[in-house]
């Protein structure tokens, strides 16, 4: 979809459907008065016969009103007073569930006069076209009969002239943001047999070669072992895939030597559990276990689209966790790459095997910061649900730095502790650690975990499983996030 942004009175623009706002209280605000007032009073009119409260998310559609040169106007409630984010979302996804059903090719939106809490223009249109362009979002790779096109192509955004700016910059990081979502959607719903660890090494290939400052490294099975990654390896032992440690780079600072920010990936792209099998039940949604490798490249491509003047290092540790007979065991040990050794109680506690050699692999790029995401435990689902990412860190600073950017893109996290007392949990009688600290504080236990292994350098650990896909039904689906955190937190990094 094509977004553009103008400055102009809305009565005058031609377009299929002009969009207005309708506070509670049938009340209009400066620009639905203008366009009432060129109507000789139409809106207010049918107004008064009580076909619009104004709630958050009402709408009325009104055709050829006299004095507009709009083929339709749609008026949706705005509420009262200032809106939330939440609210103002939910305002725009009842105008593009009103759009995607009418025959109008283009729709020219007027709520600039909307007020939203601590948003200026700039955030608020990056609200509004991250909303329009993510809800328009399709994936029927597979189905034999596609998805009808629909009419609507494009859609202006009307603006004061001294804002004009501030919102087209909102409009371009939020397209690049949507962007890189659907990326990392589109692998996140891609079928286990299609999107396994060689495929995703694929695409980041794609993506090298597409850009001169992005080099791109694949580190097979081989490269692993002369590296001393036992426990990367364990994980891939029983599956046919081989496993791969996916290194891009991007190049955009102005000196090439300026340290980066390195985004970790966890990339299993099925995982049954191995040994310590899981239950069938939703078993077909371990597909998804690949998003925080997902949202690594989902990032970078929003990242290479605005061409960030900082450097970034993405780094995916994929695999595929299967039991076979060559499957690791409960109760094997294994050597990570820091030289530190780890007894596996549970095969199906594999994340943070790929992640810790992942993470000690970090510490050659000298990083500014060093942030993992992954799905990592059902035990953050259960604390945070599905509306917020888990968050824990060895550095106050960039905690406070990720906490906030999660505020600004509406893409939240929260921080749980890592209190010495919890390492006490991983524990074991036979090697330095174990891979799991048993049902108590799971996801900060395996924080814990990786912890251990980011000793080195400013490090943060975002647990998404809650956020990164929509589980169960006809809307199950990977969600794109935390693509809007991790590259709102590197926009702030690079003042762009």
């Amino acid at each position: 979809m094509e977004f553009l942004v103008k400055s102009a009175r809305p009565e005058t623009i031609r377009t299929a459907t002009l969009v207005l706002a309708v506070s509670e209280g049938r009340k209009l605000g400066d620009i639905a008065k203008a366009v009432d007032q060129a109507s000789g009073g139409a809106i207010s009119s049918l107004l008064k016969r009580g076909d619009l409260a104004g709630k958050v998310g009402q709408t009325l559609l009104l055709h050829s009103l006299p004095g507009v040169k709009a083929e339709r106007v749609l008026l949706v409630g705005s509420g009262k007073g200032e809106l939330s984010d939440r609210q103002y979302r939910k305002v725009v996804s009842a105008v593009l569930a009103t759009l995607k059903n009418l025959g109008g090719k283009d729709a020219s939106l007027a709520l600039g006069d909307l007020a939203v809490k601590g948003r200026d223009s700039y955030a608020k249109t990056r609200l509004s076209v991250e909303t329009l362009a993510d809800g328009s979002y399709q994936f029927d790779r597979f189905k034999s009969k596609k998805a009808d096109p629909r009419a609507l192509q494009k859609i202006t955004l009307l603006t004061d002239k001294t804002q004009q700016a501030e919102v087209e910059r909102g409009v371009r990081h939020a397209l690049a943001i949507v962007a890189g979502m659907a990326f990392t959607k589109d692998l996140g719903n891609l079928p286990p047999n299609i999107c396994h660890p060689s495929y995703i090494a694929e695409q980041a290939r794609e993506l090298g070669k597409a850009h001169k400052n992005l080099k791109v490294e694949i580190l097979d099975e081989k490269k692993l072992e002369a590296l001393g990654a036992g426990a990367f390896l364990a994980v891939a032992k029983g599956s046919e895939q081989p496993p791969r440690l996916i290194v891009l780079n991007y190049q955009g600072a102005a000196k090439k030597d300026e340290r980066p920010y390195v985004l970790v990936g966890k990339g299993i792209t099925f995982d049954t559990g191995g040994i310590s099998i899981k239950p069938a039940a939703n078993m077909d949604e371990m597909k998804y276990d690949m998003c925080g490798a997902a949202s690594v490249l989902g990032t970078l491509r929003a990242v290479l689209e605005l061409q960030l003047p900082i450097n970034v290092v993405g780094l995916l540790a994929c695999a595929e966790n299967m039991p076979s007979g060559h499957a690791s065991r409960p109760g094997d040990i294994v050597t990570t790459m820091s030289g530190q050794t780890v007894e596996i109680l549970n095969t199906d506690a594999e994340g943070r095997l790929v992640l810790c050699d992942t993470l000690t692999y970090a510490e050659r790029f000298k990083p500014q910061a060093v942030i993992d995401i992954a799905t990592l435990t059902g035990a953050c689902i259960v604390a945070l649900g599905s509306n917020t990412a888990g968050l824990m860190g060895n550095n106050d600073s960039l905690v406070r730095q990720l906490l906030k950017a999660g505020e600004q893109a509406d893409d939240r996290a929260w921080q749980l502790p890592l209190f010495e007392e919890y390492q006490e949990q991983l524990d074991s009688p036979f090697a330095d650690m174990t891979n799991t600290g048993g049902p108590k504080a799971g996801t900060i236990t395996a924080g814990c975990f990786l912890s251990r292994f980011a000793k080195n350098y400013h490090w943060a650990h975002l647990d998404i499983a809650g956020v990164a896909w929509i589980s169960g039904g006809k809307e199950k689906g990977a969600t794109g996030r935390p693509v809007p955190l991790l590259t709102q937190y590197l926009l702030d990094r690079s003042k762009a």
